[in-house]
């Protein structure tokens, strides 16, 4: 049986195998017919779809702020990546590990189970999304020394203060990249008077978004409906604009870390002081040399948590030295030894618990067979 885990997230969903890394990274958009609910496409390309669909056909993001807001839609989207990373064997149905926002109800996670095992896993597990950010970014969670992160998603954000494995303290803000991308579209749409879609409006925030006036990302033209005539229409759009639309939820973000750090023990936030801040998400890729609280925050560290060398998953070219103090060489001895540990293929175990099955089975049934037919034979 295959280990996977799941991160499920309102934009994208990526998915990690035991021993290979992440071999699946889509978009969390599924497309299904209006009458049937037949599932018509899923992940990149359902993606390209939004917008554009006629009417016998929806396609739509089956999370909403980080929990599961259509549930067939989720089922079948899962079931379609399951079947992408573990195939069509007998071995099909993998062990499974789903992150969860930190602030999500008993219903709500209940609901994510629900829907793993309608998708087709074996087992399921749960673990909260700031903690599986931190072990993923490389952050030392086990240790008595504290540590925050700050994971900003597509549907919520994150903010939680680490020490010995757990989470002592976490905020979860419903506020996030497509919260982001709709503030972009009303500011055009006022401004402008011309209505651009969610792709456009994502598209702007990722090319020339920021969230500091230092950071200047030139201009980009972008192409909507003209409200007023109903025509197409053409604007060129500045990069102080984008950052302006976005300017009240970033704020709202800037405000939950303060809170944050406001009700943090005094020991703990010593020990932040001295290590900073990691940032995580997609969110975390916004503008990442400059930071919104005017650049005094010298020890906040970006995430994800790509070694220097790896590709952007945007196709942005390699990812740069961003961790400070050595922190991507930390990172890539926990990688390694994580290679290690993992490195005994699924198949090679999945061989070995058909073996210790097939023992079990001769050491339990033979001896039956061999009774029964001892007193099938005659007497003489």
């Amino acid at each position: 049986m295959k280990t996977i885990g799941i991160d499920l997230g309102t934009a994208n969903t990526l998915v990690y195998a035991k021993g290979r890394g992440i071999i699946l990274r889509e978009p969390s958009v599924v497309a299904v017919e209006a009458k049937t609910k037949n599932v018509v496409a899923v992940g990149s390309e359902a993606k390209l779809m939004l917008g554009k669909t006629p009417g016998s056909i929806v396609a739509m993001h089956p999370l909403k702020d980080g929990v599961i807001a259509e549930f067939d839609g989720t089922a079948a989207m899962l079931s379609h990546y399951f079947k992408k990373a573990s195939g069509t064997t007998i071995f099909s149905h993998p062990r499974v590990i789903v992150c969860t926002p930190n602030g999500v109800t008993g219903v709500e996670r209940r609901a994510v189970e629900d829907v793993s095992l309608a998708a087709g896993a074996g087992s399921v597990g749960l673990i909260d999304e700031p903690l599986a950010a931190a072990i993923g970014a490389g952050l030392r969670v086990e240790d008595v020394r504290g540590s925050m992160i700050i994971d900003i998603g597509g549907g919520t954000t994150e903010v939680a203060v680490l020490s010995l494995g757990r989470i002592v303290l976490a905020k979860s803000l419903r506020t996030a990249g497509a919260e982001l991308d709709e503030a972009i579209t009303s500011y055009i749409k006022r401004k402008y008077n011309v209505l651009i879609g969610e792709t456009t409006a994502e598209l702007l925030k990722k090319k020339i978004g920021s969230a500091h006036p230092a950071a200047d990302r030139g201009a980009m033209e972008v192409r909507g409906r003209n409200l007023l005539s109903g025509l197409p229409a053409v604007v060129t759009i500045q990069s102080g604009e984008v950052r302006e639309a976005m300017q009240n939820e970033v704020q709202q973000i800037v405000e939950v870390i303060r809170n944050t750090l406001e009700s943090t023990p005094p020991e703990l936030a010593s020990d932040i002081y001295d290590t900073g801040i990691m940032l995580t998400g997609g969110g975390a890729l916004l503008s990442p040399r400059h930071h919104a609280d005017g650049g005094r925050s010298s020890a906040l560290r970006h995430g994800p948590a790509y070694l220097p060398g790896d590709r952007h998953p945007d196709g942005g070219g390699q990812i740069p030295h961003r961790l400070r103090g050595g922190g991507h060489r930390a990172v890539y001895r926990e990688r390694r030894r994580n290679e290690v540990r993992d490195g005994i293929p699924d198949e090679i175990n999945e061989m070995q618990g058909l073996f210790h099955k097939l023992t079990v089975w001769v050491l339990t049934a033979l001896p039956i067979a061999i009774l029964r037919i001892s007193c099938t034979l005659p007497n003489n």
